[in-house]
């Protein structure tokens, strides 16, 4: 009897383990294809460059602004583009506002521009959101935008919010953290290092 117990423990618990180790990351473009908001865990911050060799294609994309405005990835041909996926009760994506902001303001000499991606707001909150926290830069709203989610599906795996891509000047991602950005210094040292490759 008490090898059955034991066995019927260590089988829920295996399975547990496994259920960890393969949800809810492993088909996000799937998810977001759905249009459903699962997925969507805070990562570590690990910081990923990818060489150029092995940048896909360049995003493309058209959302709608938290103020209405229309924006897409033309608008910001021939720069060098960071895209932050957040939402208003995500927890690192508030701890870290102030340091994309930082990060916004001291690039721009270097022709960089910021974008966020906001993954389940409406204007109301997301603007309350941009106004408590002091960012100046647009985010698109995707709840409700079939099309943008499957446009960055198709070129951008974001395995958790926050999570913040660093686009190159042909608008390829070159750098991805996942998860809270705890340093100004890492993204701007990616978004210089993305500006200053598409020099020639």
């Amino acid at each position: 009897m008490k090898r059955r117990l034991l066995a019927a423990v260590l089988a829920v618990g295996l399975a547990a383990g496994l259920a960890a180790c393969t949800s809810p990351n492993d088909d996000l473009a799937g998810q977001y294809r759905e249009g459903d908001n699962k997925g969507f865990i805070s990562g570590d911050g690990t910081v990923t460059e990818i060489p150029v060799a092995d940048r896909g294609e360049p995003l493309e994309f058209t959302g709608t602004a938290v103020d209405g405005s229309a924006i897409s990835s033309a608008d910001y041909a021939g720069q060098v583009l960071v895209l932050n996926f957040w939402y208003a009760q995500c927890g690192p994506c508030r701890a870290e506002a102030p340091l994309l902001e930082q990060v916004y303001t001291d690039t721009q000499a270097v022709g960089a521009d910021f974008l966020g991606i906001n993954i389940y707001d409406g204007p109301e909150q997301a603007g309350s959101f941009e106004q408590t926290y002091g960012i100046t830069y647009p985010s698109l709203l995707m709840q409700g935008d079939g099309d943008l989610k499957l446009a960055l599906a198709a070129s951008a795996s974001v395995q958790a919010a926050p999570t913040t891509l660093v686009l190159d000047t042909e608008g390829r991602v070159s750098a991805r953290i996942v998860g809270q950005l705890r340093d100004a210094g890492i993204l701007r040292t990616l978004v210089e290092d993305a500006a200053s490759a598409g020099v020639s």
